[in-house]
């Protein structure tokens, strides 16, 4: 393998990304660094014109509406991508609850959105990512919660240390063929934790941000170029050897 100069590195120039839930958040990040790498990026989401706008901005993108808990709907998708040599299973959703206040739906929607969804569109896009004459590569958006407990998020934690253990699994599975990896952030500054906030926080916003600031022991949130620039490295040649490994993004918080 040849390894990239540094005036070309990092570089994605003729590969085709598909990010999922790429219209927002990380997501929105991921679909701008890859197109600025070189990619042709299809930012797969369910809000299509969300997505239609920011593929526009973009130039080098196509917007694709995708629900990740359908087979169907993945399927369309997988009918019209002429290649596919990255997969960035990024959708996912959050919440709040111990195992006793945690209730048997929200549990079930958790598992379908963050764990069933994965293994339903890397199944479904599959063959494209065998196919890839440069090595096809998959890239889980994880979270430290699957690395370790955090009180109040029985569900959530449950669900992204089961993104891990796929991630470890295929790529065993697939060593020769792919690789596959997963980045574990900590606390983002997202519309997903926006979300948080205004849904579980209303009252104290401000308050639980600097909590949440607090717990990284650099202090502040992190940003999702910050998680974008590492999906773009683990996409590259350069990161040619790295596979069924977990990258913590989290200003220290697990090594505190």
């Amino acid at each position: 393998m040849t390894t990239a100069t540094t005036d070309n590195a990092f570089r994605l120039d003729g590969l085709h990304a598909l990010v999922t839930g790429g219209a927002s958040g990380i997501g929105e990040a991921t679909s701008k660094e890859l197109v600025r790498a070189g990619a042709f990026v299809w930012i797969a989401d369910i809000n299509l014109s969300a997505a239609e706008a920011l593929a526009t901005s973009l130039g080098n993108a196509r917007a694709v509406k995708m629900d990740v808990t359908s087979t169907e709907s993945i399927e369309a998708v997988a009918a019209i991508l002429p290649q596919l040599d990255i997969l960035v299973n990024n959708a996912g959703i959050g919440h709040v609850g111990s195992v006793a206040t945690t209730s048997i739906e929200d549990f079930d929607k958790l598992l379908n959105v963050n764990v069933r969804s994965v293994f339903l569109v890397t199944r479904g896009l599959l063959s494209l990512l065998l196919a890839s004459p440069s090595k096809g590569c998959i890239v889980n958006i994880g979270s430290v919660a699957g690395l370790i407990g955090i009180k109040q998020r029985f569900a959530y934690c449950t669900t992204k240390g089961a993104v891990l253990a796929m991630t470890r699994q295929l790529a065993v599975e697939y060593a020769k063929e792919l690789r596959v990896n997963a980045i574990c952030p900590g606390t983002v500054e997202t519309p997903f934790v926006e979300g948080y906030l205004d849904k579980y926080h209303a009252h104290e916003k401000e308050k639980i941000r600097e909590e949440l600031k607090a717990r990284q022991p650099m202090g502040r949130l992190g940003q999702p170029e910050e998680v974008a620039s590492m999906v773009r490295y683990l996409s590259s040649r350069e990161a040619g050897f790295i596979n069924g490994s977990l990258f913590t993004l989290d200003g220290g918080w697990t090594a505190a």
